[in-house]
């Protein structure tokens, strides 16, 4: 991490099913920061669900109205961000978030995601005939842009509090060497 970068919010990556809207949901009650997930915010801001968004106007349409969403957050301070699994898959979008935030990427396997999201059908990814292999291929093809997050959690074998705390841990650290102020 570079010294000249502030740590004034927290910015969660990673495929879908990893945690990320719990996580940090609960991060943010806990250091008081506001939570936006930009899945929901994306939906609220369009009057659209994102399955309807990739549906109508396609999964190009989509990544633009992320990345119209990473230059509106960038202005923000004391926030927890939740981002959509595709977000960082963009060197922009991941370069935006590393400029105002400490970066955590919460990772599982391909199963693991799989037992997590297989009943949920807002997922338009997976609206594919071998579900399993798509989240295999997607999460191949966007693991170089994850390993570039600060810090990497696992989230296979630990609750969403044990995950929550340490991102916590990860993000008092960060901020303490970087300004020396804890939250």
């Amino acid at each position: 991490m570079s010294s000249q970068r502030t740590m004034h919010n927290l910015a969660l990556i990673g495929f879908m099913g990893t945690g990320k809207s719990s996580v940090g949901r609960l991060v943010a009650s806990h250091i008081h920061f506001q939570f936006i997930d930009t899945d929901e915010w994306i939906e609220n801001h369009t009057g659209k669900s994102i399955t309807d968004i990739f549906a109508q106007a396609g999964e190009a349409v989509f990544r633009q109205i992320e990345k119209q969403v990473v230059g509106e957050i960038s202005h923000l301070n004391k926030h927890v961000f939740s981002t959509g699994g595709g977000l960082a898959a963009n060197a922009e979008n991941l370069q935006s978030l590393k400029s105002h935030a400490l970066v955590v990427c919460l990772w599982a396997s391909p199963e693991v995601i799989w037992e997590r999201v297989r009943a949920q059908s807002h997922r338009p990814l997976l609206k594919d005939p071998d579900p399993q292999e798509k989240i295999r291929r997607l999460l191949a093809s966007r693991e170089p842009f994850y390993k570039q997050a600060d810090v990497l959690v696992n989230t296979e074998m630990r609750s969403v509090k044990e995950v929550a705390q340490h991102v916590l841990h990860q993000f008092q650290l960060a901020r303490t060497s970087h300004d020396g102020s804890a939250t």
